[in-house]
């Protein structure tokens, strides 16, 4: 899709209901920023990391109950390792439990217009009610530019340390095609390998979702060729 108006470039199946996985943590980080330009939250803000999110399966930074972790930290946890125990400290940061949470993510998603989505978590793990489609995803994608463009460069971050431990970024399109910078991937294997990315070219920026990939490479090569149709 192009970013400023919106207009579908090219679609295919973009109402079929798939699984986001770690696509969720896009609007985790939406909502994550809210509570940061509300000033709820700071980048130096420490979170509490309880059990619940210590014992999440990987991904993970492999947080321990009874840790803290700041928000700037646990922000780059979810964008570059796609952190699922981090996804959990800022759910119930901001909302006392996941569940609340979800329910939070998904009011939030129906009111972009996101009318297929539904959020049973905050990471993405398996959860045969959470769906989105590749159309609300990319409508998210849009959203969280156009609103946090402030935070947005975040997502372009090739690499974080955090414990003495470096995690590269998922979102390895960014090392290869030109104008890439963003956003978010994701997989469990009900969902394939899935894609929201976002290129700039000659002040153009769009938009693409990819959703069921067969690999990280095929998903992203297609990812490529949809962005340089749209160019």
């Amino acid at each position: 899709v192009d970013f400023e108006s919106g207009a579908v470039i090219h679609e295919r199946d973009a109402d079929q209901l798939r699984y986001p996985a770690s696509l969720t943590k896009m609007m985790t980080l939406f909502l994550l920023f809210e509570a940061l330009d509300a000033k709820r939250l700071s980048l130096g803000t420490r979170l509490a990391v309880s059990y619940r999110a210590s014992i999440q399966s990987p991904t993970k930074l492999g947080l321990e109950d009874g840790d803290s972790i700041t928000v700037r930290d646990a922000m780059f946890g979810l964008i570059t390792r796609s952190a699922n125990d981090a996804a959990v400290v800022v759910a119930e940061a901001l909302s006392g439990t996941e569940d609340r949470f979800a329910q939070a993510m998904t009011r939030r998603a129906r009111q972009l217009g996101m009318a297929s989505t539904t959020f049973q978590n905050a990471s993405g793990l398996p959860d045969p009610d959470q769906i989105s489609t590749a159309r609300d995803l990319a409508t998210l994608g849009r959203a969280l530019i156009r609103q946090f463009p402030h935070y947005y460069n975040y997502f372009s971050v090739g690499e974080f340390v955090y414990d003495g431990r470096v995690f590269a970024n998922h979102n390895r399109l960014m090392n290869w095609y030109n104008g890439a910078d963003g956003i978010k991937t994701g997989y469990i294997r009900a969902s394939g390998f899935n894609l929201v990315a976002s290129a700039v070219r000659d002040n153009r920026r769009l938009v693409g979702v990819v959703l069921g990939g067969a690999s990280a490479v095929r998903r992203d090569q297609e990812m490529a060729r949809l962005l340089d149709v749209g160019f």
